[in-house]
């Protein structure tokens, strides 16, 4: 009964989100849309809709694999076969789970490198976005197992000492472990995690820095600093977020935004990241992760030991470790369906985030040519289909957004 589950719930995943993609390639508009007349010039426009249908293709063929291989990994006993070499060390529960999940994640990152590669040195190099090397690359790839290594293993092991350990209050001490790892990660990722892979330097003084400042000052912000990061490093695509919370915050601007926009521009879009912070939405948000991983932890208690889960994949031994990764499986359809909410959510707030930024710089303007600006250099989709955009968008599409600016009243 559960592999027929699980395969279903598998299938299911896949189909939908097919439907999904299909649906918005087919939804391409062959005449541009006026609001960006002037903005894209009809090569560019049809170069943008090119580069949606390639990763389109892509991400169809490379689901599909994803998809065929976990099947087939599950119906060999390929989950039996890794833990059977894990328990041949003779290791007790803690060291062999970490062994067990150690080789899942090598053989998830092997299967996966060829498609990052494709992705990256085939499909961002054809449309002019690819700037990463083959240095890079791998550094990126070796760099990740090491976190891997560092910080996910050791929770791991913690997670699995509770649940061998404490029974029925398991859940409990593993939910409060990973909020406060959620919490500490929050503060150290800016300064420990993040520059492994970016290199960060203070914003130079000039226009920018004194405007950003200033209009931090005017709406009581208090933060670390402003930072530029080599996005460029390894691709052209444009963007800029905060990192860290409370006077610990850190503005960072990627060099290719800076690039390409001007200097009110840059100050609403950061206008429209402090807006997230002064409308409660970052917190609001780690709440939602927060009571996500309460509900994972009392879910997955319920499947301990579960024999019938153990046997779908074929498995010869019951243990924490395994519960811990199979009962993933189970949880898709919980995870997708809370995916959906989170992304209605943060639609609303965008706009709440939008708003914020032209009442308070009152330069609804600038958020608009942001916006165009960003959409162009990235390629953006302009008319994405209704269920792509309910299933997966974070951000209201471009258009959307326009329109509700042109409509805020900037002394409200």
């Amino acid at each position: 009964m559960y592999l027929v589950i699980i395969i279903v719930f598998l299938l299911l995943s896949f189909t939908i989100s097919s439907i999904s993609d299909y649906l918005n390639a087919k939804n391409l508009k062959e005449n541009l849309p006026e609001e960006f007349v002037g903005y894209y010039d009809e090569e560019k426009y049809k170069k943008s809709q090119n580069y949606l249908k390639d990763r389109t293709k892509f991400s169809f063929l490379s689901s599909l694999t994803s998809l065929i291989i976990s099947i087939v990994f599950i119906l060999v006993g390929g989950f039996n076969y890794v833990d059977l070499f894990a328990r041949s060390f003779g290791f007790g529960e803690i060291v062999t789970g970490l062994i067990f999940v150690a080789v899942l994640y090598l053989l998830l990152e092997i299967t996966g490198i060829p498609f990052s590669a494709y992705n990256t040195f085939v499909i961002e190099e054809k449309y002019g976005f690819n700037k990463t090397t083959v240095k890079t690359f791998v550094s990126d790839i070796i760099k990740n197992l090491i976190l891997m290594a560092v910080i996910g293993l050791p929770i791991f092991a913690v997670i699995v000492m509770f649940f061998a350990k404490y029974g029925s209050l398991a859940w409990i001490y593993a939910s409060v472990t990973v909020i406060l790892f959620e919490l500490l990660i929050t503060f150290i990722a800016p300064v420990f995690i993040m520059p492994l892979f970016n290199k960060y330097v203070p914003l130079e003084d000039g226009e920018l820095k004194t405007e950003l400042e200033k209009y931090a000052k005017e709406q009581d912000f208090k933060m670390k600093g402003l930072y530029k990061m080599d996005g460029s490093k390894r691709s052209t695509k444009t963007n800029a977020f905060f990192a860290g919370f409370g006077k610990f915050r850190r503005i960072v601007l990627f060099d290719t935004l800076i690039a390409k926009h001007t200097t009110q521009e840059l100050v609403s879009v950061l206008a429209h990241e402090m807006g997230h912070y002064k409308k409660g939405h970052i917190h609001k948000f780690m709440i939602m992760s927060f009571i996500n991983t309460i509900i994972i932890f009392f879910l997955l208690s319920l499947f301990i030991g579960n024999e019938g889960l153990f046997a779908a994949f074929k498995m010869q031994h019951i243990s924490v470790y395994g519960a811990l990764i199979f009962f993933g499986f189970l949880y898709t359809p919980i995870s997708m369906f809370l995916s959906i909410l989170q992304n209605v959510i943060s639609r609303k707030y965008e706009y709440e985030a939008d708003r914020y930024s032209v009442t308070t710089y009152k330069n609804p303007k600038a958020m608009v040519e942001a916006l165009k600006k960003l959409s162009v250099d990235n390629l953006s989709n302009l008319t994405p289909h209704k269920m792509k955009v309910f299933m997966e968008y974070s951000h209201p599409p471009v258009l959307d957004r326009i329109k509700a600016i042109r409509n805020i009243n900037i002394e409200d």
